[in-house]
């Protein structure tokens, strides 16, 4: 049977935007932008419908889940917060006219301000927000109840936030068992719950408490923990309870659903950076883009922009750097902004805050760039209908 087209989804700071590309992999066309021209922090889709859902909003428009049957081709709003658009348009009709507002039913009030992820696990339907709490959804996406478990945990009186704010930016589900998930939040660190979301435990524990104890970074491994401003998570396809995390001074692996993390961070040229990105059929093959340092700019080391790769789930990295810019590279790719497909051999991709995104159809052997003067590009995801 002959490949289909892949999808990359995009989230950016002006609206959702769709790149069709071909079965090869090798033509690419933008679509968008989507949502109306929020901010849309994250786009997930299901490649069984080609349903697509993009997860944002702002002080001005309110938060939202936005939702697409037709893979992004036409939308409907899932109003969850009100903003000030919505109490000026209630005291001034001729600008409610103006602007096509209508009096949506917003069922959180002005509880958060933004989805900042979106995740599946089984047939529900999960989103992030700021300041972090979660969501969950049995309906595809028309209606949301707020998972109180993880809002009334008894750390979250003294979570902290990171420099975006106090957001749970990260939502990942073991794919042989939806009722357990993981969720990032900064800066509160790495949260598992094994019951669907009734019951959460914190979970950022050292595998070895010495890891990282001569560190003074405010944000390094101490006290036996981590450190609790996780960038990304991600969970390796195949390897119930083998975890990834970037944070905000290390790559880190579990081996066991997140009860003891290792330090993995040892070839790489930085502690800092955002995203990542795991193979979908070797858990032991992963790719991040390391930046230059928290204070230092947040742009590749050098300048010159690389994706780094280990096929031994952290034990050696080697740098990509074919097809990638080599010379005043400013650009940040963010906590969201790395994708892959499942074709063999595997791409990946990553879209950057100058509003470029680059392709590779080998696995990060070589890179071509394949959109540009984008929006800032908050969130990359791949759509594959058919594909499981």
């Amino acid at each position: 049977m002959p490949e289909e087209a892949v999808h990359l989804l995009l989230g950016t700071t002006k609206g959702a935007f769709v790149l069709d590309g071909d079965a090869g992999r090798t033509s690419w066309a933008v679509r968008g932008p989507y949502c109306g021209g929020w901010a849309i922090n994250h786009v997930v889709g299901d490649p069984a419908t080609g349903s697509v859902w993009a997860g944002g909003g702002d002080d001005w428009f309110g938060a939202g889940v936005w939702r697409s049957r037709d893979v992004g081709r036409t939308w409907e709003l899932a109003k969850l917060t009100t903003g000030q658009l919505d109490a000026w348009a209630a005291q001034d009709p001729a600008f409610a006219e103006s602007v096509g507002w209508t009096d949506q039913l917003a069922p959180f009030g002005e509880d958060f301000s933004q989805v900042w992820s979106l995740g599946r696990a089984g047939d529900r339907l999960y989103a992030g927000t700021k300041p972090a709490q979660l969501l969950m959804s049995d309906d595809d996406g028309a209606t949301w109840s707020k998972l109180k478990g993880l809002t009334d945990h008894p750390s979250a009186p003294g979570w902290g936030p990171g420099a975006a704010g106090l957001v749970l930016h990260t939502i990942v589900a073991d794919p042989q068992d939806p009722e357990r998930m993981w969720v990032g939040i900064s800066a509160a660190e790495v949260f598992a719950t094994e019951d669907g979301g009734v019951t959460w435990e914190r979970r950022n524990d050292l595998a070895d408490p010495a890891d990282g104890e001569e560190s003074t970074h405010p944000a390094a491994a101490s006290d036996g923990h981590t450190g609790f401003c996780v960038h990304h998570l991600e969970h390796a396809a195949g390897g119930t309870g083998l975890l990834y995390q970037q944070n905000h001074h290390g790559v880190w692996r579990s081996e066991d659903g997140g009860l003891g993390w290792h330090d993995i961070t040892a070839g790489l040229p930085s502690t800092f950076g955002f995203p990542l990105q795991v193979h979908p059929r070797d858990a032991r093959t992963l790719w991040t883009v390391p930046l230059n340092g928290d204070t230092e700019g947040r742009y590749p080391p050098d300048a010159a922009a690389a994706v780094w790769r280990s096929r031994d789930g952290g034990g050696s990295w080697e740098d990509l750097r074919e097809g990638l810019p080599q010379e005043a590279c400013f650009f940040t790719v963010l906590r969201q902004g790395m994708g892959g497909d499942r074709r063999d051999p595997a791409g990946v991709y990553f879209g950057t805050n100058t509003g470029s995104v680059f392709a590779s159809r080998n696995e990060g052997e070589t890179w071509t760039e394949i959109a540009r003067h984008l929006p800032t590009v908050l969130a990359v995801e791949v759509l594959e209908p058919g594909s499981r």
